[in-house]
């Protein structure tokens, strides 16, 4: 059953994403109905998104956290902060109609796109159907093993180009798997040399603010920092989106850090681990939330030793007084 609408619902409004009034051109019948590459911008807009969506019998899933962009323009902003070029290998997370992938293979880049829905997975295979630069893989990002894909192109693309790079991650990220895919990008700086989401814009801010004192504050941000270099880049706002939801968007842009550069550390997972409980209670001093580690006294010593009052809170510290801290008490 059909479920392309006569009309924009109603969620769009008519003075931002307005269906246009006269027929729609051949060309856009056969752009849509064959979804190939070669076609222009406007097979990515807000009817032909609805039309790819209707050939596999598909609604967006809010279980996935499908929301599709609708604004070709702003998939080119993606790529141009990612500064993608001919020949980059990138990775695609959650690719849905293809619009980013589009215009990631216009740019030259050889994609591997992983989508989680089989029907979306099946859609772009057949939308880019003979892009030799595209390999989609229907797997869940969050449970499959990204470095040894990433590695397998990466390595066949270093045999042709005869060099030594990196590749890159660009994506339009469901919302709601947000937090873990930053978890387990960012310690990949042996594999990526950038990687740029569009987010939640409440996620986005809270990524790249690591303002101390506030209730924002919390281990994603010593973690963030820890990895890499974060930087908000553009507000997109949710009429871009279909179907619209309830918060605006962002795209933040997180440069990765080679292990030469992470914070000096003994074990990064013993680090982690204190930093965690740390904040396990923001409200207690450090001196108690961190007595599993060492006694009271040996706490605030260390917190003296640094710097900072014995009553110091887990809010109260940056990245560099998380490390001293923990290279004082810990014992690994």
């Amino acid at each position: 059953m059909l479920f392309l609408p006569q009309s924009q619902p109603s969620h769009l409004s008519s003075t931002t994403l307005a269906p246009p009034k006269h027929a729609l051109p051949a060309s856009y019948v056969s752009c849509t109905s064959h979804l190939r590459v070669s076609c222009s911008r406007r097979e990515d807009d807000y009817h032909a998104t609805l039309k790819a969506l209707n050939s596999r019998g598909r609604t967006p899933r809010k279980s996935l956290g499908q929301h599709y962009m609708l604004d070709s323009s702003i998939n080119e902003q993606l790529v141009g902060v990612a500064e993608v070029r001919q020949g980059d290998v990138v990775l695609e997370i959650g690719p849905g109609t293809g619009s980013l992938t589009n215009v990631l293979l216009t740019a030259g880049a050889t994609v591997i796109g992983i989508e989680k829905d089989s029907h979306m997975a099946t859609l772009v295979r057949d939308r880019f159907h003979g892009n030799e630069r595209l390999l989609i893989l229907q797997e869940d990002f969050t449970k499959c093993h990204i470095r040894a894909h990433v590695n397998s192109v990466l390595d066949a693309s270093k045999s042709v180009a005869k060099g030594s790079f990196t590749a890159k991650v660009v994506s339009n990220l469901p919302f709601n798997i947000s937090t873990d895919v930053v978890k387990q990008l960012l310690p990949m700086g042996d594999i990526f040399s950038d990687v740029v989401l569009l987010l939640q814009d409440e996620a986005a801010s809270r990524f790249v603010d690591a303002s101390l004192r506030t209730p924002e504050y919390r281990p994603i941000n010593v973690f963030v920092n820890f990895y890499s270099v974060p930087e908000y880049k553009f507000k997109v706002l949710r009429n871009k989106f279909f179907p619209q939801p309830n918060v605006d968007g962002a795209v933040v842009k997180f440069k990765l850090k080679q292990s030469m550069d992470y914070p000096p550390v003994a074990s990064p997972k013993s680090f982690f681990s204190m930093v965690n409980s740390a904040f396990s209670g923001k409200r207690k001093m450090l001196r108690k939330s961190l007595q599993h580690i060492c006694a009271a006294h040996e706490i605030e010593r260390a917190l003296q030793n640094i710097g900072l009052p014995i009553t110091a809170r887990p809010t109260e510290l940056t990245l560099d007084d998380f490390v001293r801290l923990h290279n004082l008490i810990a014992r690994v």
